[in-house]
């Protein structure tokens, strides 16, 4: 981030009476009845918006929510998330039920300093993921400046978070967006040891470049969850019926090769006939899952390897969850790794926490307040770690 603006280099004359246009991320769950069930990152968003009223500007929000496809759907209107930070902020926000038109226009320019404008799903425009230029032009005309605030959209170019930035002078970083790259770039950068990764989840595939990118830069990498049976597959292994993904065992097993002692796998599993068949879980070897059975969380040797592991760490990054951690009888491994993180983290330690399930995982657990940094992007996080170039980032305007 050194090389890119942010809200704090901008000058009071740039922002009192200006319309600040922000891409934030409030892409919430909605529960039956339309209200907001996570507001995690509606909240991580309150700094950013704070700062800018307090220095004189009007905000026009712009988010999107869910997959509409280019298509009008109220399942997947903003305006509940707009009655939701009206409650957070104890102030009015106002809605329009458009994204782009002279009427929004004009609702933008009536705003008065302090005052919010949050816009319709910007993904109700099949423009959008297409990162058209007339859309992104369309959007410019709402705002005198750009901020990107939307770190769990950075690595998508679309309009409203690289495409806009064409059109908008300054175009900077939000507080959030800056507090993602900072902790997200010491794990890249000359990171305290030992730095230990621990890795869970489905599937390989999604972090097949992190895996790859990280070999060389830990001391640890651990990874339990369902992608563990990949490399256990790839070691010769009986997985029976767990979810390995059979294009990646050349990959597995090559990873295999070169980590040496780096890279760590389950001794033991907890394993099941079916997800939903809790109440017959039991614990084997990891050379001994039965051929009907499947891997479901990590065994408890295997959590406390994993969490001896952690608790000796100076960095940590924990990027998705060791089992089913939904399901009481797959949640001890997740639940051990978590505490270990928690535990070094108050030692001493900085950790990083990967968007999506692992921070829902420590959100269920109570942890979250004890983490370093817990990341609002799973996808953008992974593909920053990995060395990937973030659009939303790269289109901000540079420092002098």
């Amino acid at each position: 981030m050194l090389d890119k603006q942010t809200v704090r280099d901008l000058s009071d004359d740039q922002l009192r009476g200006k319309r600040a246009l922000v891409r934030v991320d409030y892409n919430v769950p909605l529960d039956a009845d339309g209200r907001v069930e996570d507001d995690v990152r509606v909240r991580a968003t309150l700094p950013t918006l704070g700062l800018l009223r307090e220095r004189g500007a009007s905000l026009v929000l712009m988010s999107h929510l869910g997959r509409p496809k280019g298509e009008v759907n109220p399942k997947y209107s903003l305006r509940p998330v707009a009655n939701h930070l009206a409650e957070l902020l104890g102030d009015e926000v106002d809605f329009a039920a458009e994204t782009v038109s002279q009427e929004v226009v004009a609702k933008s320019k009536d705003l008065e300093p302090g005052e919010i404008l949050l816009l319709e799903n910007t993904r109700f425009d099949p423009r959008e993921t297409k990162n058209d230029p007339a859309m992104a032009r369309e959007l410019a005309a709402l705002g005198d400046l750009y901020v990107n605030d939307a770190f769990g959209t950075a690595h998508r170019a679309h309009a409203s978070t690289a495409g806009v930035a064409e059109f908008l002078e300054p175009a900077v970083a939000g507080l959030l967006l800056e507090r993602e790259l900072d902790y997200l770039g010491r794990l890249l950068k000359d990171p305290a040891r030992p730095f230990v990764a621990v890795l869970g989840g489905a599937k390989v595939s999604g972090k097949i470049d992190l895996i790859e990118s990280f070999l060389g830069k830990v001391d640890r990498l651990c990874i339990g969850g369902a992608m563990a049976c990949t490399f256990l597959r790839a070691m010769g292994l009986e997985t029976g019926k767990s979810l390995v993904e059979e294009d990646l065992l050349d990959f597995a097993a090559r990873m295999l090769e070169q980590a040496g002692g780096v890279l760590v796998l389950p001794t033991d599993a907890v394993v099941a006939p079916a997800i939903d068949r809790g109440s017959e879980a039991h614990v084997v070897g990891r050379d001994a899952i039965p051929a009907a059975e499947m891997l479901l969380d990590i065994g408890p040797a295997s959590s406390s390897e994993f969490a001896s592991i952690v608790r000796g760490a100076s960095t940590i990054l924990w990027n998705g969850p060791m089992g089913v951690f939904e399901q009481a009888a797959f949640a001890n491994g997740t639940t051990l790794v978590g505490a270990a993180v928690a535990d070094a983290t108050t030692a001493g330690a900085t950790s990083v926490v990967g968007g999506g399930d692992s921070a829902a995982a420590v959100a269920e657990l109570g942890l979250a307040d004890r983490m370093s940094h817990v990341s609002t992007g799973g996808g953008a996080s992974l593909e920053f770690l990995a060395g990937k170039e973030l659009p939303g980032v790269a289109a901000l305007s540079d420092r002098e």
